[in-house]
C-alpha cells in the first residue's frame, strides 16, 4: 500500500515502482501524471527515465515538437537512447520514427495538439511493445473534438492507456492519488497531515468527488455544539500551499 508522497522526489519513485508493476503485469500502453502547475518537463523525465536505462539504444523517447527535442538533444548529450519529436505539421514518415529493434517508448508532456500524428506512431509500435506517457495532456476538448466524434478518439486511443501513477492537488486540504497496483485514492488534510477517505476502483471526477470531499473535509465544533465545515482556501493560494510541502 503506497502512502501519499512528502515530496516531488518521492513521487518520482513512485511512479517509477508503479510503471515497473504495471509493465510486469502485461500493461503495454501506460501513462503517469504528476498534476502540478508550472511542473517543469524536462528534469521530472530526467529523473523517471533511468528505470529504462538496461535497454540502452532499444529505448526511444519522443518530445511533442522539435525546439523541445532539440533542447533535450543538447541537455542529455551523452545518453545512450534516442530522442525524436512526435513530428506534427510535417510529413515525416512514420516508419523513420518506429523502428523494428526499438523495444520501449516514452512519450514526454504529448498534447492534443500532435493526437493524430502520436495516435498513429503508436498504431505502429503495436500492441506488444510498451509506451509510456509523462504528463500527457491530451484531453482539449477544443481539439480532440466534442459529441460523437471526441468519445470516438477518447474510446480507440486515450480511454485505451492505463494510469499506472496519478497525483493531483485539489486546493489545500485533498489529493487524488493512484500508484499501481492500487486503487483511486482521495486524501484529505486534517490538522497538518492527510488522511485516506475513499478508495475506488475507478477515478474520480465531479459530483463523485464533491460528495468524497464533502465527507471527508475536517470540521469545528463551537462552544454551543454547532458543527461547521472547514473554509474551503482559493485555489492558487492551495496550490502554490501543496507544491510547497512537496518540495520542502
Amino acid at each position: 500500500m503506497s502512502e501519499l508522497p512528502k515530496t516531488l522526489e518521492d513521487a518520482i519513485i513512485q511512479a517509477q515502482q508503479a510503471t515497473q508493476a504495471a509493465l510486469a503485469d502485461g500493461y503495454t500502453r501506460l501513462q503517469v501524471e504528476l498534476l502540478f502547475p508550472e511542473l517543469k518537463f524536462m528534469p521530472v523525465a530526467e529523473q523517471f527515465l533511468p528505470i529504462f536505462e538496461s535497454y540502452g539504444d532499444k529505448l526511444k523517447v519522443f518530445f511533442a515538437d522539435a525546439g523541445a527535442c532539440a533542447l533535450a538533444r543538447r541537455e542529455w548529450a551523452d545518453v545512450t537512447y534516442q530522442i525524436q519529436d512526435i513530428g506534427t505539421g510535417r510529413a515525416a514518415s512514420i516508419q523513420t520514427k518506429v523502428k523494428p529493434e526499438d523495444e520501449v517508448f516514452l512519450f514526454v508532456s504529448p498534447t492534443s495538439v500532435e493526437l493524430p500524428q502520436l495516435e498513429q506512431i503508436c498504431q505502429e509500435i503495436g500492441e506488444n511493445r510498451p509506451f509510456i506517457m509523462l504528463n500527457p495532456r491530451l484531453e482539449d476538448s477544443g481539439v480532440v473534438g466534442i459529441g460523437y466524434a471526441g468519445r470516438q478518439t477518447r474510446q480507440r486511443f486515450i480511454g485505451t492507456i492505463e494510469s499506472c501513477y496519478y497525483l493531483r492537488p485539489i486546493f489545500e486540504e485533498a489529493a487524488v492519488f493512484r500508484c499501481y497496483p492500487g486503487m483511486w485514492e482521495v486524501w484529505v488534510e486534517n490538522s497538518g497531515n492527510y488522511e485516506k477517505v475513499a478508495e475506488l476502483p475507478n477515478k474520480p471526477s465531479g459530483d463523485d468527488l464533491d460528495l468524497i470531499l464533502a465527507k471527508g473535509k475536517p470540521t469545528t465544533t463551537t462552544e454551543n455544539g454547532e458543527v461547521i465545515p472547514a473554509k474551503k482556501p482559493g485555489m492558487m493560494r492551495g496550490l502554490q500551499r501543496f507544491l510547497k510541502a512537496l518540495s520542502s
